[in-house]
């Protein structure tokens, strides 16, 4: 059985709000790779990260399960975007230098993907998966977005979003594993941006589904409150845990 796609819907708000990730995270994963032919990026999305990966890399296959967000991502002489499951890469075997999964792993049945991982990867290739959980603004506003995210939205997560909230560090990860630097995503956003980046969060559909009406609602005249000024850029940052292992 496949996973329900839960991104679909959001395709756009994904595309424009979604942070970038840092580019020494692609420079690292590069270093460690066998070689610099191909990467895989499993869950592209709107390819954020296959495109990060094009710098370092002469070919990215980018795969995604939901056609509507490869239509948001953008075309590269280097990247070739595909609709596929995350099992099903389409890829021949011991193809590929470098295996990536960019806050996507959680949705995936890790048997199946871990499977293909080991099939396509080169001999000691590497496989990276990262996330990030709520951002750091202010005390004000962390505090909104915490109770936005266990209480108007609590009931609406999927229960794999746990792996994210505890860092990847219960994520079953059966490869010879390699400990990353540490990460960290930064943007200056204004308060509408932030809106933005908040509705393109998987729970929201669901949510406005059995409520009838958007989420964000409930929590909007706290946030302008906590912003101060809706212009103003403040700084947001989110902490980028990184599993990082290589296939013997």
């Amino acid at each position: 059985m496949r996973i329900q796609n839960h991104f679909s819907e959001l395709a756009e708000l994904y595309s424009r709000y979604r942070p970038q990730y840092p580019v020494s995270l692609y420079a690292y994963l590069a270093s460690l790779a066998p070689g610099h032919e191909q990467a895989w990026d499993c869950g592209t999305g709107n390819g954020q990260a296959a495109l990060g990966l094009a710098e370092h890399f002469e070919r990215v296959w980018a795969t995604d399960a939901s056609p509507r967000q490869l239509d948001q991502a953008p075309a590269h002489p280097r990247v070739t975007f595909r609709p596929a499951e995350a099992d099903q890469s389409g890829l021949p075997d011991a193809s590929t230098d470098l295996a990536t999964a960019a806050q996507a792993v959680h949705w995936f049945d890790l048997d199946k993907y871990y499977a293909e991982v080991r099939r396509v990867l080169k001999p000691q290739g590497v496989i990276a998966a990262w996330s990030y959980r709520l951002a750091q603004v202010t005390p004000q506003v962390d505090a909104i977005l915490s109770t936005y995210f266990h209480d108007v939205l609590g009931p609406y997560w999927s229960p794999r979003i746990r792996y994210v909230m505890e860092g990847y560090r219960t994520l079953p990860f059966p490869f010879d594993e390699i400990q990353p630097p540490a990460f960290e995503m930064a943007v200056d956003w204004t308060l509408d941006e932030l809106r933005g980046f908040l509705a393109s969060w998987s729970a929201t559909q669901p949510y406005r589904e059995a409520q009838g009406h958007h989420p964000l609602e409930l929590v909007d005249e706290a946030l302008k409150e906590a912003w101060e000024e809706p212009e103003k850029r403040r700084r947001v940052r989110w902490d980028l845990p990184i599993r990082v292992g290589r296939v013997e």
